[in-house]
């Protein structure tokens, strides 16, 4: 007889071994699906995580049978509450733009603090991350576009800390694009939000510095990879993905990349991925001394660099994101620029756009939603646009509304 049983969540109990739920990673609060269950709060955790039923290996732990009757008292004090099951939806783009901007708040509060405990020397709690992940990961299941999208918008003093947001919610978009199952989105995603933590014991003064940096201020920052890596290492509890990931981020396919140079299939999977995610990310925020590029010039480019980026990865992040990105300034066949709101999944150059001005008369237009996957909609995307041709002052504002204003 096999020694992997089916129960309910209700009957789980101290010294079963949990291998494994019958939902997706995001609903259930634990780093790994699979471990000996040895604390009440983990067992507290698993009883209200929303989930009905699990597997457990009886090989490795107690099983269901062993189950000893308990006293009333007893019974009153481990007994599960009522599970509701959770569904996964699916949002429309303005409903999760909503949602995205009150995880972002809460998503930059969480990340401040977990960069301050680490500039007073305190471990980092990674259980304490788990819960953050989870949520970016709802948000990226239920709309990808919005919370990536929105994380994009952030000012200087927040780059650091939303950089980090944004680059978790790039690691599970691209992970589930990739065909990765739960786990391993997981790991990506707590490896995206740990990438940087290096940054915390580099000098706010060059952190923070406005214009661009000296060679040697370069040189400083550089050491994040590894400072992050000797950080993360120090720690059992934080997955050796996050802290390769932390370490690499910053190499090349062509071996030109820092801080070991390593090229090729020497770079792990989760690195490459890191790459691709972390300098989207950087060239489309806006810094100090740029203004970020736009989402669909920023993919070209990126495709441009020989040498850099995982060819397959790179590939996969672009049908991630959109061949033109929420946010990205297009020329129809009309004559007329617009901004894409969202992507159709059926096709990735006909998303769905809001039209403003007409490139002909060079003035304004009446604000127009499309959406180009319609067949009933006579128009179509020809191109994108360069922003700095047109230095738009409110393009933000088309796809974000009032919410461009407070990031």
């Amino acid at each position: 007889m096999s020694p992997i049983k089916k129960i309910r969540i209700s009957e789980l109990r101290l010294g079963m071994y949990l291998h494994g739920f019958d939902d997706a990673w995001i609903k259930h609060p634990f780093w790994k699906s699979r471990f000996l269950l040895r604390e009440y709060a983990d067992l507290q955790a698993a009883w209200t995580c929303g989930i009905e039923t699990c597997w457990i290996d009886t090989s490795k732990g107690r099983d269901v049978l062993q189950e000893e009757p308990e006293s009333d008292c007893e019974a009153a004090e481990t007994r599960p509450p009522d599970v509701v099951a959770i569904e996964q939806e699916n949002t429309s783009f303005d409903e999760e733009l909503q949602r995205a901007a009150i995880l972002c708040r809460s998503a930059r509060a969480a990340t401040v603090s977990m960069f301050n405990e680490v500039r007073l020397g305190k471990a980092i709690d990674v259980e304490g991350c788990l819960p953050l992940v989870a949520e970016i990961a709802a948000s990226v299941l239920r709309n990808p576009g919005a919370l990536i999208s929105l994380a994009r918008l952030k000012t200087s003093d927040d780059y650091t800390y939303m950089h980090s947001v944004a680059v978790c919610a790039l690691m599970v978009s691209l992970g589930r694009t990739l065909g990765m199952d739960e786990e391993y989105c997981r790991e990506a995603g707590i490896a995206g939000l740990l990438h940087d933590i290096g940054k915390a014991l580099t000098p706010l003064e060059i952190l923070n510095k406005p214009g661009r940096l000296t060679a040697e201020e370069y040189e400083t920052v550089k050491l994040h990879t590894s400072l992050g890596h000797q950080l993360l290492s120090r720690d059992a509890a934080i997955p050796e993905a996050a802290g390769d990931v932390c370490l690499h981020h910053h190499e090349k396919m062509d071996g030109s990349g820092y801080p070991r140079g390593l090229c090729g299939n020497k770079i792990s999977l989760l690195a490459r991925m890191g790459a691709v995610c972390d300098v989207y990310d950087a060239v489309t925020s806006n810094r100090p001394y740029k203004n970020g590029w736009d989402p669909a010039e920023s993919l070209a480019r990126m495709a441009s660099w020989k040498g850099h980026f995982d060819r397959t990865v790179l590939s996969a992040f672009i049908k991630s994101v959109g061949i033109y990105p929420t946010g990205a300034l297009v020329r129809l066949h009309s004559g007329r620029l617009a901004v894409v709101l969202e992507q159709n999944k059926a096709s990735l150059t006909k998303p769905v756009v809001k039209v403003f001005f007409s490139e002909q008369s060079r003035e304004p237009i009446e604000v127009e939603r499309l959406d180009l996957s319609d067949s009933q909609v006579d128009d179509a995307i020809v191109g994108r646009e360069e922003r700095e041709r047109w230095n738009f002052p409110s393009l933000e504002s088309l796809w974000a509304g009032q919410l461009s204003a407070r990031h």
